[in-house]
């Protein structure tokens, strides 16, 4: 209830985390038929870069900062939306960058928990009758409001890390979500600090008996500091069709305007469960 993502809006994993769901929202909405996303950790749905805290930090300097200038390749449909939302100062969370994809038939639900930043998301999407926003533990809201009425649709479960045990959680969440909503594509954001935490939870994946299952990765850095940052990764379960290609894309190209030349730097899709 502490993490307050201000600080750290539009950084890197920012950047890998919103350029990749933008991928998966693009690709759900090939069909014409309607989908809903669930958001479970919302947040309060766009930042302002100007703010005290993102200018304490200056992590968004060397994220999206960098980024600017791109017009084209696999990183545009995601930088179009940011600078429809009003970026520079203003930076979209998921949320606004969910919305905005949004065709007149789908639906998205935000869930957060933290009463000031709910209060905040409430107030930038009140009067939207295609958005819901809940006050409610995001890991309770996987069983109250999963499967979708539409049977299609995106699980998006980003959690600040900030207590033992996330990965167990996230590892339980994948399972739950997959019993519940069997077509639902999942997509789950873990931080890379070492290399330990994450090959367990991708060994628990495995194990799962969950199928088609790929993780996408980004490191800026090897990830041998566990008070670090290094890197980050999106679990997604059930990716749609041409993801694959899509994601590798992108995280070659965040890679080659954010990586510094650091030891260990790099990317990786990997597949956990096949189809």
């Amino acid at each position: 209830m502490n993490y307050r993502h201000a600080f750290h809006a539009g950084n890197f994993a920012d950047c890998m985390k919103h350029a990749l769901v933008v991928a998966l929202i693009g690709r759900l909405a090939v069909k014409s038929t309607p989908f809903r996303v669930l958001d479970t950790h919302a947040g309060i749905g766009a930042y302002d870069l100007d703010g005290a805290e993102a200018e304490r930090t200056g992590e968004w300097k060397r994220g999206v900062g960098r980024l600017l200038d791109i017009t084209d390749g696999p990183l545009a449909p995601w930088l179009d939306l940011v600078r429809r939302a009003g970026f520079p100062p203003r930076y979209p969370g998921s949320p606004a960058l969910i919305r905005m994809m949004l065709r007149a038939r789908d639906r998205l639900m935000l869930c957060e928990l933290h009463e000031e930043d709910s209060a905040t998301l409430r107030t930038l999407f009140r009067g939207d009758p295609q958005t819901a926003v809940h006050k409610r533990d995001a890991w309770e809201a996987l069983s109250a409001l999963t499967p979708f009425a539409e049977k299609r649709g995106l699980v998006l479960v980003d959690p600040p890390f900030e207590v033992e045990g996330e990965f167990e959680r996230l590892a339980e969440a994948v399972a739950l979500v997959a019993h519940r909503f069997r077509a639902g594509v999942q997509a789950h954001w873990y931080p890379v600090k070492h290399r330990a935490p994450v090959r367990a939870f991708h060994t628990a994946l495995a194990g799962s008996g969950v199928r088609d299952i790929l993780a996408c990765e980004l490191w800026l850095r090897e990830p041998t500091d566990p008070q670090r940052l290094n890197g980050c990764g999106l679990v997604v379960v059930n990716p749609p069709w041409k993801f694959e290609e899509e994601a590798r894309a992108i995280l070659a190209t965040l890679l080659e305007h954010l990586g510094e030349g650091a030891p260990g730097q790099g990317f990786a899709i990997t597949r956990l469960a096949e189809e």
